[in-house]
């Protein structure tokens, strides 16, 4: 079977040179769009269930929230560890589904358990799915700054939240934009006891009052002189003053008792269990950006870049929006020490292969293979969805020294053949000794490089964490040496023919 491919590659030379640049091509597309990242994604599929129940004790929320939570996703399929976590006034559930699980349909298990225990839960508590990303979703983070005393934290905050966030979170690949810093705003109504003890009014009527007067409603239409005229019941609060004018019972006299004369109202911030500062320079707000799932991160921020050069205009006077981490630098490094390494490689195994062979011609074609089966390599990478990082790049780095192995072995197994015919007077074609050759050689060759592949298999047996970090370089490392052994029997045989013959450039004594 291997002799026939070399018989057929060698007598169709252009055929097979034309699939191959045609190949390289599709590499080279494929090592534009394959995803860069500085790591292997080494997070389990998982997905965070949040819930909020704010005031209550984490002994409270544990028996209330936690626990019905996590013992309705223990029963969801391909679960493996269901970690609940209870804290004042809110509760985190991880669930953790087995290896190779898609997230997404992960995501859709959960929700479907969770409906079942819905109306166990207590009244108002409305749990929340996470972000669908993973553990290095965090790629990028920056900082709101006013310098000018122009903006107090508070509305740095308040336009981070009902602004900023929303226009990075319509960024395509975007998961998640985490706020942090600041201060959040919020009314507050400080209740004087003795006040209501005086009026005879609870507590409860005061927050009802309050509660249920920040709506609107609409009624039907009104026509007066021939228009319609709509009914609405206007009662959004938008100020202190509102709230102070709701009415929360009468006195003996029927005089409307407001809340202004049970309890002082003011704007000020809610409480805050953490602070942001930035290089010790004071206190900022920011946000966190956090990458969706599956997403090339490199293009993402730079989608994200692109999003705040264009809102940056938008900002309030005097605020500066300052990039505190960006990931990308980080893989841009990464890759730049990795490609340089590849690039240095590449040039020292092809000096050592002319200073051996010490034939241009000839080693031109081990030479060559080195580029393309690299190349070549990109191609099952972006087709398996493998990110272009330390440990993928790593191992075509390792997989080059070997990977012109056969084609060295065939280049001197074809000259000592034609130096055998030219000391016996050249009987026959040289081509059919060329071809020949090559079939002598070319199947050992050939399951010698596969071999050097099959070795690194074990490594999928890795599971886990260590399975995700170390099988990127042993699927890169087999690509490699499985391309480059195709090679050995396709384009080596065809570039043969053309290079073998020329005199020119020997340069053995």
């Amino acid at each position: 079977m291997i002799n026939a491919i070399i018989e057929y590659c060698a007598t169709n030379r252009g055929i097979v040179i034309i699939l191959v640049a045609a190949l390289v091509l599709i590499g080279i597309w494929s090592i534009q769009n394959v995803p860069l990242d500085a790591i292997p994604d080494l997070s389990d599929p998982q997905v965070i269930v949040y819930t909020e129940w704010p005031g209550r004790s984490p002994n409270l929320v544990e028996d209330q929230i936690t626990y019905p939570i996590v013992s309705a996703m223990l029963a969801a399929p391909r679960v493996s560890v269901v970690r609940g976590t209870s804290d004042y006034g809110f509760s985190y559930v991880t669930v953790i589904f087995e290896e190779g699980t898609d997230i997404y349909w992960g995501r859709t298990r959960v929700l479907e358990y969770m409906s079942k225990i819905t109306g166990k839960l207590p009244e108002g508590v409305a749990p929340t799915l996470g972000p669908d990303a993973t553990g290095v979703g965090w790629a990028f983070q920056y900082a709101l700054v006013d310098r000018t005393g122009k903006n107090n934290l508070a509305q740095l905050r308040s336009f981070n939240d009902w602004f900023l966030r929303y226009w990075l979170e319509s960024v395509p690949g975007v998961a998640e934009v985490a706020v942090v810093g600041g201060f959040v705003k919020q009314y507050q109504v400080n209740v004087d006891p003795n006040k209501l003890l005086a009026f005879n009014l609870p507590l409860h009527k005061v927050m009802d009052v309050i509660r249920n007067s920040n709506s609107e409603v609409g009624g039907r239409v009104v026509e007066f002189t021939g228009k319609e005229y709509l009914v609405r019941g206007r009662g959004y609060i938008q100020a202190v003053a509102d709230i102070e004018s709701l009415p929360v019972g009468s006195d003996g006299n029927g005089t409307p008792i407001l809340v202004k004369d049970v309890a002082h109202v003011q704007l000020g911030p809610d409480m805050r269990r953490g602070i942001a500062e930035l290089n010790g320079e004071g206190e900022v707000t920011g946000g966190i950006v956090v990458v969706r799932y599956g997403q090339n991160v490199m293009d993402v921020i730079q989608r994200v870049k692109e999003k705040l050069k264009e809102i940056e205009p938008s900002l309030p006077e005097g605020v500066e929006l300052v990039i505190t981490y960006d990931r990308s630098d980080l893989i841009q490094r990464s890759i730049d020490t990795l490609k340089h390494t590849l690039i240095e490689e590449l040039v020292i195994v092809s000096l050592v292969i002319l200073i051996f062979l010490w034939h241009i011609p000839s080693a031109t074609i081990p030479i060559v293979t080195i580029p393309i089966a690299v190349t070549l390599s990109f191609i099952p990478m972006y087709g398996m969805g493998i990110s272009s990082n330390i440990m993928s790049l790593g191992g075509i780095a390792i997989a080059i020294g070997a990977m012109v192995d056969a084609a060295i072995v065939v280049v001197e197994q074809t000259h000592k053949k034609l130096e055998h015919w030219e000391a016996e007077g050249k009987p026959g074609s040289a081509t059919r000794v060329i071809i020949d050759a090559v079939k002598e050689v070319g199947g050992p060759s050939f399951f010698s490089l596969l071999v050097i592949a099959v070795s690194f298999m074990p490594i999928f047996a890795l599971q886990y964490q260590e399975g995700r970090l170390f099988k990127p370089l042993a699927f890169t490392k087999n690509f490699s040496m499985a391309i480059a052994a195709v090679l050995a029997i396709t384009l080596d045989p065809a570039l043969r023919l053309l290079f073998m013959r020329t005199k020119e450039f020997d340069l053995r004594p």
